[in-house]
């Protein structure tokens, strides 16, 4: 019996590892008794928001034992001295702007990196940082939205108006579309700045080898083959002579996508000039004022419907604060402005966006990467909508479903990866039936009459989603077999807890025809494989898992060629099963993989015991016959690379019960309800641990996370002693139900995963906690204090109505 990995819930192979404290992290390299000891890095980063730099005085920092080394920007030579780069240019980016690995003239936000000091450790560094003095010339912050769009003062001297970008996508008029709509309703909603918040901060380790002028490179990234195309541009090096190496990784979220980052330029600089190992790894505070940061967005919604609820206009108008620099160009936005259409088909859309620049710590993608938003605002609108009509909320979704006769649905306006915004399959009458039913949707109204009766105060709410996952251009994978049948395989994504090593590993075990506990998976290594994007869009199962399986049929077809001409027969008469290949109703006749692999060399001699083995079916060497045969390469091996016609579109629908406290408008999650399409699951398990993970980081998100900056650009609580996350004890229990839809898309039929979870959690809290007070929840997070002001102020507006005779 043919045992099959696809599918099934495999255990994660590296856990044991992680778990039990045997992970190695970018910090680990070179420690340890056996390690080469690295000089050790500190920045001094600005404290002021915007200023310029009149002048930098290190005298008394060299007199610090242990100091090694001083830069500021003067030191940067060529490239490295030049702008970072933007690393995805649009038309709609007008006023690109970026930074420099170290502030050149201006700092444009508390945390910029000025200086760059070089020790023997960490805290002799610390110590030459604050002995450092800048003339600092004050100018006036930008701050917030609001500040930014008037304009009073600028971010960058040559950007008057603030604006980095501006874009307009339209489907059919629906300006027109609105003014001649039955009902309209018009309004504002937004959602507050917030950041990913990996346990392992930024990390750099670099080493030099001045013999054969190459530069190894360890970093907590998510792009190391894009690392290493940065760090060898910037400091004139020939691509091939740069490794970049992601060991473990602790968590990503998004924030480790930019690349480079300027400590990726600035360590391997002081590696290469000092001859030494050089490392820096990113403290808490750091990571919140220099790392990166996303979600503020402000929105103006105007929307036409008629009787039914059905959008016969949508017109929303929204702006995005990009921060001070746009090193990764205005891919949130875009994504905000498209997958806001969700899983409904309104008859007109225009959407327009500004991304403006603030004196805040830069905007990248966090995990949903734009998606939260335009959720948050659609959802916001079918609740106003129902609300306006009178009608079930559900009842009004329905009405503008994409149906699943009407796949792939192209939606007219143009997705993040410039292909055109066409989803390819799913169902999503068949998810609101059954979330409906796990939820209790029709039987709510009695349980909250219930509750109200006894001074409880529940809500009931819901939130649909469609995620683009998978985004070109390509990916890459290499699958070899090894002479004792075990096989390794590498592909270029980096991971950061995904459980890759698992999937991969049972996506080739299922194609090749191996063992799974056979199989080993490199990742994020360019030593093992050097071209590759990146892990972030949900788009490793979709871009990687369709490398890995091509290259394995590429591998097993090679296997079946090599062991046809042994076993003189056709490769169709034969098949690969736990690691053995045998004609197809004779097993008896076989020969095991590992042994094909060493009849695979040409040289056809015994290096190792499983070479003498495999000399038992070598024939003797034809004269006439090349070593190789035509087309082929030395070695069972394959490699090959994926490259999307689109992105795949995932889908899916979430449902909340909360309780509001009724005195401290405390908000409890009382039961909390899933159902997401993934396409064909490779691992459901897994998959279920991506949606546990986003759902918590929504839940964060919605009640607790913010970025408080002060009117003068000072983040107030960059700390974990005064960043709200939530505890375990605050992530409800899920009740998780899979729909498949499968791609027609890519060779396994699946869909991107990992940020499922996260997208439509603040969506759906809001629709609940609405629900229960009765009050229009128009921005996010919420938390208690903010909850418990907007039903004070409710109460006194009534109370003030019925003083003047007015009906509430």
């Amino acid at each position: 019996m043919v045992t099959r990995y696809f599918g099934t819930a495999v255990k994660r192979t590296e856990d044991l590892r992680l778990t039990t404290g045997h992970g190695r992290y970018t910090d680990d390299v070179g420690t340890g008794p056996d390690g080469e000891h690295a000089l050790e890095v500190a920045y001094l980063r600005s404290p002021h928001a915007h200023a310029r730099i009149l002048d930098i005085d290190v005298t008394d920092a060299l007199d610090v034992e242990g100091v090694v080394a001083i830069y500021t920007h003067e030191d940067l030579e060529g490239a490295a001295g030049e702008p970072l780069p933007v690393l995805i240019p649009h038309p709609g980016l007008h006023a690109a702007r970026t930074g420099y690995a170290l502030a050149k003239d201006t700092v444009r936000h508390v945390g910029e990196s000025i200086v760059m000091v070089v020790a023997e450790n960490r805290y002799l560094a610390e110590d030459a940082v604050n002995r450092i003095r800048v003339d600092y010339e004050f100018l006036a912050p930008v701050v917030g939205i609001e500040a930014s769009r008037a304009a009073a003062s600028t971010v960058h001297d040559d950007v008057p108006d603030n604006v980095a970008a501006h874009l307009v996508q339209e489907r059919g008029d629906a300006r027109a579309a609105v003014a001649g709509a039955p009902h309209t309703l018009e309004y504002d909603l937004s959602i507050e700045r917030s950041a990913s918040m990996p346990l392992e901060g930024k990390a750099v380790h670099a080493k030099w080898d001045a013999d054969d002028a190459s530069l190894r490179v360890y970093s907590s990234t998510q792009a190391s083959t894009s690392v290493r195309a940065a760090i060898a541009a910037k400091l004139g090096l020939a691509l091939g002579k740069v490794e970049v190496i992601a060991p473990d990784v602790g968590g990503g979220f998004g924030v480790k996508i930019v690349h480079p980052w300027p400590e990726e330029i600035t360590v391997p600089m002081a590696a290469m000039r000092l001859g030494r190992p050089v490392k820096w790894t990113e403290d808490r505070r750091e990571h919140f004022i220099s790392a990166a940061h996303e979600r503020g967005q402000e929105h103006h919604v105007r929307v036409g419907f008629d009787d039914e609820g059905r959008i016969l206009g949508l017109d929303v108008t929204f702006w995005h604060d990009n921060g001070a620099y746009t090193p990764y160009g205005i891919i949130c936005p875009i994504v905000t402005s498209t997958q806001l259409l969700g899983p409904y088909k309104p008859a007109n859309y225009r959407v327009e966006f500004s991304s403006v620049y603030t004196n805040t710590v830069i905007v990248t993608p966090y995990r949903g990467a734009g998606r939260p938003q335009g959720v948050f605002v659609m959802e916001r609108t079918m609740d106003r909508i129902a609300q306006y009509l009178g009608r079930d909320r559900t009842q009004v979704r329905s009405a503008n479903f994409i149906l699943p006769d009407e796949f792939p649905y192209d939606q007219g306006l143009i997705f993040q990866d410039g292909r055109p915004l066409i989803y390819d399959s799913g169902n999503y009458p068949d998810q609101l039936t059954m979330l409906k039913e796990m939820i209790g949707w029709d039987e709510f109204p009695a349980l909250q009459q219930q509750a109200r009766a006894s001074g409880r105060l529940l809500g009931i709410g819901l939130g649909c989603y469609v995620e683009g996952t998978g985004p070109g251009p390509y990916e890459g994978a290499h699958v070899n077999v090894q002479t004792d049948g075990s096989v390794e395989v590498a592909i270029g994504l980096t991971s950061q807890g995904q459980g890759h090593q698992t999937v991969f590993a049972q996506i080739v075990a299922d194609e090749l025809g191996v063992d799974f506990d056979k199989i080993r998976v490199v990742t994020g290594d360019t030593r093992r494989f050097g071209y590759a994007v990146g892990t972030f869009a949900s788009r490793a199962a979709v871009m990687s898992g369709s490398a890995v399986a091509l290259a394995a049929r590429k591998t097993k077809a090679k296997a079946l060629r090599v062991a046809a001409d042994v076993l003189e027969c056709n490769p169709d008469d034969l098949e690969i099963e736990s690691g053995l290949i045998s004609m197809k109703g004779n097993p008896s006749t076989s020969i095991p993989l590992g042994q094909v692999a060493v009849l695979s060399n040409p040289l056809r001699y015994a290096f190792d015991e499983a070479a003498k083995a495999a000399t038992q079916f070598a024939k003797p060497a034809d004269p006439d016959k090349p070593p190789v045969a035509e087309g082929e390469e030395p070695g069972l091996e394959g490699k090959d690379y994926y490259s999307p016609p689109r992105s795949t579109f995932a889908s899916g629908m979430h449902a909340a019960i909360v309780e509001i406290d009724a005195d401290t408008s405390e908000i409890a999650i009382r039961k909390y309800c899933v159902v997401h399409d993934c396409g064909n699951l490779i691992n459901p398990m897994i998959v279920e641990g991506q949606v546990h993970g986003g759902v918590a980081q929504g839940v964060g998100g919605a009640l607790y996370e913010v970025m408080a900056y002060d009117e003068s650009g000072q983040l107030q609580n960059a700390s974990f002693m005064d960043f709200l996350m939530p505890y375990v004890t605050e992530v409800p229990r899920l009740e998780l139900g899979h729909q498949m839809t499968p791609s027609p898309l890519n060779p396994l039929g699946i869909k991107g995963a990992g940020e499922a979870g996260v997208i439509p959690v603040a969506a759906t809290i809001a629709s609940a906690v609405e629900d229960a007070v009765g009050l229009r929840i128009d921005a996010m997070p919420l938390n208690p204090s903010k909850l418990f002001e907007l039903r004070a102020t409710a109460t006194a507006l009534t109370t003030n109505q019925v003083r003047e005779g007015l009906t509430p």
